[in-house]
C-alpha cells in the first residue's frame, strides 16, 4: 500500500516584496527534497507554478507529489 503527500514549496514572502519576484533557491529546494527522501518519500511528479500575491508581486512555487510505502 502507498501513502501520498502533496506539498507546495515556495520561497519566502520577503524576496518577492523587495525584488518584485521570487524564484526558488535550488540549494534550499534540494535540501527540502533530500529531507523528505530521508523519511522515505519519493517524488512522483512536480509542476512549476507562478503564484500571485497581493496582486502586484509574483512568487515561483512547485507543487510536489510524493509517495512512500506504508
Amino acid at each position: 500500500m502507498k501513502e501520498y503527500k502533496v506539498v507546495i514549496y515556495q520561497e519566502g514572502l520577503l524576496g518577492s516584496l523587495l525584488l518584485g519576484a521570487s524564484k526558488v533557491d535550488p540549494v534550499r529546494f534540494s535540501e527540502f527534497l533530500n529531507g523528505n527522501a530521508r523519511q522515505g518519500w519519493k517524488v512522483v511528479t512536480m509542476e512549476k507554478d507562478i503564484r500571485r500575491m497581493l496582486l502586484l508581486w509574483r512568487r515561483e512555487a512547485y507543487l510536489v507529489i510524493m509517495e512512500r510505502d506504508q
